[in-house]
């Protein structure tokens, strides 16, 4: 059944249609002291807690109720048992799902023969046998047999922005590691720029894909190896398997059944281990089999991805909203709303049911966001006072990898962190304004004309999401949250959050028009944007 047809989403609907207006945040809390305790969910880990506040949400407890009658009638329950029982559920690729796999195997390894030899199967320490631990401690040479001191992975989507993503985030914990470096775009400038700052003796390449057909792929290994045979002369120095001592190119895809925005845990996620090393790798997975656990197990209203995930669904699909903000407060973090740019869009981004009809709500929201007071002094003026409501999901660790100046630092960023989802929540009245300007010394005409400037409406939704410290374990745990999530969503919205045949059309398009480049002869076989788009760089190219 389409989600619009559901009689619990209808029942949903025709509540907020007649009772929204009086869902006004400042007064809930005033009318409930408690509101906190009961619209926020804290979980113990080992490594830290970590603590859900959906408090300062456009909600009341029918709300959530009605909510989680509705994730039980789209079948959620069902859902995630069938995904973790191993069903093909990607069935217009007729795979597997079975990332979450990855970091629920109770030997945390990569996966089977193909990366046996490359990490460990094993948990028992210390982890010298392990590929990451061999590169890391200098005991895999290049080709003049020097140490390895850059590991360069080359790829794209989900074998670049993830490995990215993690090691940035976890860059406290690379000591004694190689430095990374990622390559993706199809731009020249990219590998350009990157290979001028290594060395072809001390560098590892890995070349990460699915399949080995990805065009940017290819075509920046196949520029990296030109760079390192212009400095080797010697073709040898190419060793593409793990058998002998002297290797400078990895090349490695993994399963089709691992949906590559969530392929960090699987052989793709191998600069992460040479980066952090085996440990801390072994940590990320840990923190991701806790979550699958909670995920599995919690009951609906006391489980993480679920709360996210119909709180989503309340503000998409009744109130309209189309874009979502992901907002760490973690330098660390500040490439982890690109990431679920990917892992959320590309999953949910579908107008076709599992049936094959075409919907008639609204799916996978603009994922979007930048790290901390960088936002604030960017677009923060556009979801304080802006015509569109923005939900927003706050991230911050209590802890900080760098007390500076005796902890200053942080505490002027957790004091910016809770003052913006408290003001996002109760706004600034007229009243309030106005005695701000008298206070200022302005009265008259000049006060009523600054007034309706300095007033905000409030009423903004924010989730805010903190933890003791940001750890591999407790990163792990969250990116899990953030992919059942997803998970979730698509379930509601009953599409196939597996597939991205949105990727394929320019691709393929991209190959017919890739050998009309070559000559300089007028193209007229497009249509007359594209025929003039060619013509003119025939023109104008050097």
């Amino acid at each position: 059944m389409a989600l619009s047809g559901d009689p619990h989403f209808k029942k949903l609907v025709e509540w907020h249609k007649a009772n929204s207006s009086k869902l006004v945040l400042r007064q809930l809390f005033e009318a409930d002291k408690d509101r906190f305790q009961k619209f926020s969910l804290t979980v113990n880990t080992d490594h830290g807690d970590i603590l859900l506040d959906y408090s300062k949400n456009l909600v009341t407890e029918e709300v959530m109720k009605m909510l989680m009658e509705l994730a039980k009638s789209r079948g959620v329950e069902s859902a995630r048992e069938r995904m973790f029982s191993g069903e093909k559920i990607n069935f217009t690729e007729v795979r597997l799902f079975l990332s979450m796999f990855f970091p629920l195997s109770c030997a945390y390894i990569f996966i089977l023969w193909m990366f046996m030899h490359l990490c460990k199967r094993s948990l028992e320490k210390p982890y010298s046998n392990c590929y990451s631990e061999i590169v890391r401690s200098g005991e895999w040479k290049g080709y003049t047999g020097k140490a390895i001191t850059d590991v360069v992975n080359i790829g794209i989507g989900g074998s670049d922005l993830g490995p990215l993503m993690v090691t940035e985030a976890l860059k406290p914990y690379s000591k004694g590691g190689p430095r990374v470096w990622f390559v993706s775009n199809i731009d020249g400038t990219h590998i350009a720029k990157t290979l001028a700052e290594l060395k072809p003796d001390t560098t590892l390449f890995i070349i990460a894909s699915k399949t080995f057909t990805t065009q940017e792929t290819i075509t920046n290994a196949e520029t990296a190896k030109e760079w390192f045979l212009h400095a080797a002369n010697d073709v040898s120095a190419i060793c593409l398997s793990y058998v002998t001592e002297s290797n400078s190119f990895l090349l490695f895809s993994c399963f089709q059944w691992v949906g590559g925005r969530y392929s960090l845990w699987s052989a793709i996620g191998l600069s992460i281990a040479l980066h952090i090393g085996f440990d801390n790798f072994e940590s990320l997975l840990a923190g991701a089999h806790w979550m699958d656990n909670h995920f599995h197990t919690a009951p609906l209203e006391k489980n993480m991805p679920v709360l996210l995930a119909m709180l989503g669904i309340w503000y998409i699909n009744c109130y309209g909203c189309e874009t979502h903000a992901l907002l760490p407060y973690d330098q660390y973090m500040h490439r982890f709303a690109a990431y679920f740019q990917q892992g959320d869009m590309e999953s949910n981004g579908k107008y076709i049911t599992k049936k094959g009809a075409r919907v008639d709500y609204s799916t996978g929201p603009i994922v979007w966001g930048e790290p901390g007071t960088n936002g604030q002094h960017a677009f923060y003026q556009l979801i304080h006072q802006g015509t569109r409501m923005i939900p927003c999901d706050f991230l911050i660790p209590v802890q900080t990898q760098h007390p500076v100046r005796n902890g200053l630092h942080h505490k002027i960023l957790l004091a910016n962190f809770l003052a913006q989802t408290e003001a996002l929540m109760k706004g600034k009245t007229a009243e309030e304004a106005r005695k701000e300007l008298q206070a200022a010394g302005l009265s008259g005409d000049a006060l009523e004309k600054l007034l309706p400037h300095k007033v905000f409406e409030g009423n903004r939704p924010t989730n805010s999401i903190m933890f003791t410290k940001l750890n591999p374990f407790t990163l792990g745990a969250i990116i899990a949250m953030y992919e059942h999530k997803i998970f979730v969503q698509g379930i509601v919205w009953d599409i196939n959050s597996y597939d991205q045949w949105g990727v394929e059309l320019g691709k393929q398009l991209a190959k017919k028009i890739e050998p009309e480049l070559e000559s300089d002869a007028p193209v007229t076989s497009h249509d007359s944007s594209t025929n003039g788009l060619i013509n003119f760089i025939k023109k104008h190219r050097a």
